[in-house]
C-alpha cells in the first residue's frame, strides 16, 4: 500500500473519530438548554430553570423566560427538563432532571415543578444550591413540586407537612379556587404592597389558569390577589358565588376575600443562610402570555438576586410564542431540548 493512501485513510479514520466524539457531546448537550447573554445588567450571572410538571407545560413556558432574561437583560439561563431514554422532552417522566450539575453554579432558581421524584443525586445538588442561599422564584405547582421521595429527601413530600411547597415556598396543595379552565384571574395589588420592586412597571397581571385556595404563613408578604373571574377573559367580570374552603369546610365568597397568588418570604434554610423567595400560584405557559405576567416573574429575579428591577421590564419575546393550553397528556410529543435553542 502506498504511504499517501495509508495517510489518507489514517486521516479520514481521525476524523470520523472526531466527529463522531462531537455528534456524541452534541447529543449529551441535547438534553438541556443554555442561553449565553447578551449584554446587560445580569453579566456574570447564571439563572437554572428547573421545568418538570405533567400539566402547565413549563418546558415551553421556561424556555421562553430563559430567553428573554439572556438576550434582553444579560444572565446566562440554562433550562433543565424532564427527559426520557432518549432524551426527549417528557413531563411525565417524574424521575428525571436533565444536567443537574448545572445547579452548582447557579445564582437563582426559577422552577416549575410537580410530584418530582428526582434520585439522591440530583436532590444532593438542588440542596447545596438552596443551602447557599441562592433566591428561588417558584411558580404554580412548585407548592407541591415533589412526591415519592424516599429517605433523607422524604421531608419535601407534599404530604408531609406540607413539604417544600408549605415549608419553604409558603404553601402547599390545597385546592382549585376558581373553575379549572372556566374562570381566569386578573392579578389585584394588596394595599401596601403598591411600591414593591417586583410590581414595578407590570401593568394588568392576567391568568387563564385559575386560583388556587392558598394561605401564605404570616411572615410572607402578599403582593397579589387573584380576583376570579366569569370567564376565561381579561374583561370578563369578577364572579361572585359562594365557595367552601377546602381547608376548613367553611363558606365564604369567592372574592371575599380573593386568595393570594403571588408573595415574598425570607427564609432562613439549614445551613444557616437566607434565602429569599418569590412564590406564584401563576405560571402556566399561556399565563405567560400576558406581558404583566411575565414582567412579574423578570422582575423577581433581579428582586432576588438585589440588583435594581427596571422601571419597565422589556419582555418582549425573542422569536415566536405559541403555548400550548394547559392539560395533562397535552405535552408536545418527540420534542428535544435542542429545538428550544436560539
Amino acid at each position: 500500500m502506498k504511504l499517501s493512501s495509508l495517510l489518507s485513510r489514517r486521516s479520514f479514520g481521525a476524523l470520523l473519530s472526531a466527529a463522531l466524539v462531537a455528534t456524541a457531546a452534541t447529543a449529551a448537550e441535547q438534553t438541556w438548554v443554555t442561553y449565553e447573554p447578551k449584554p446587560g445588567p445580569g453579566k456574570g450571572k447564571h439563572i437554572v430553570f428547573l421545568s418538570g410538571d405533567e400539566e402547565y407545560r413549563s418546558e415551553e413556558g421556561l424556555p421562553m423566560l430563559g430567553k428573554i432574561l439572556s438576550q434582553r437583560h444579560g444572565f446566562k439561563c440554562s433550562v433543565l427538563f424532564s427527559v426520557n431514554a432518549d432524551g426527549i422532552i417528557d413531563p411525565d417522566a417524574g424521575g428525571s432532571l436533565s444536567n443537574p450539575a448545572a445547579l452548582d453554579s447557579a445564582d437563582a432558581i426559577v422552577m416549575l415543578l410537580r410530584f418530582r421524584h428526582w434520585d439522591d443525586d440530583t436532590n444532593k445538588k438542588f440542596e447545596a444550591a438552596v443551602n447557599r442561599g441562592v433566591p428561588l422564584i417558584a411558580l404554580r405547582t412548585s407548592t407541591h413540586a415533589f412526591n415519592g421521595l424516599k429517605g433523607p429527601y422524604e421531608k419535601w413530600n407534599f404530604g408531609n407537612k406540607g413539604g417544600f411547597g408549605k415549608q419553604v415556598l409558603g404553601e402547599t396543595w390545597v385546592s382549585h379556587w376558581g373553575r379549572h379552565k372556566v374562570e381566569a384571574m386578573l392579578g389585584v395589588v394588596e394595599p401596601g404592597a403598591e411600591k414593591h420592586p417586583i410590581l414595578k412597571g407590570t401593568g394588568q397581571i392576567f391568568a387563564d389558569s385559575d386560583t388556587y385556595e392558598a394561605y401564605p404563613p404570616a411572615d410572607a408578604k402578599i403582593l397579589l390577589r387573584g380576583q376570579v373571574l366569569k370567564g376565561m377573559k381579561p374583561t370578563d367580570p369578577p364572579a361572585d358565588y359562594i365557595k367552601k374552603r377546602a381547608s376548613d369546610k367553611q363558606e365564604q365568597g369567592v372574592n371575599a376575600p380573593a386568595m393570594p397568588v403571588a408573595w415574598t418570604r425570607e427564609v432562613k434554610n439549614e445551613a444557616g443562610k437566607v434565602n429569599k423567595i418569590f412564590t406564584t400560584t401563576m405560571g402556566a405557559a399561556t399565563d405567560l402570555q400576558s406581558e404583566g405576567t411575565r414582567r412579574l416573574v423578570v422582575n423577581s429575579v433581579f428582586w432576588g438576586l438585589g440588583m435594581e428591577v427596571p422601571a419597565k421590564a422589556n419582555v418582549d419575546y425573542i422569536g415566536e410564542y405559541k403555548p400550548s393550553m394547559y392539560s395533562f397528556k397535552g405535552y408536545k410529543k418527540g420534542v428535544k431540548p435542542g429545538d428550544h435553542k436560539l
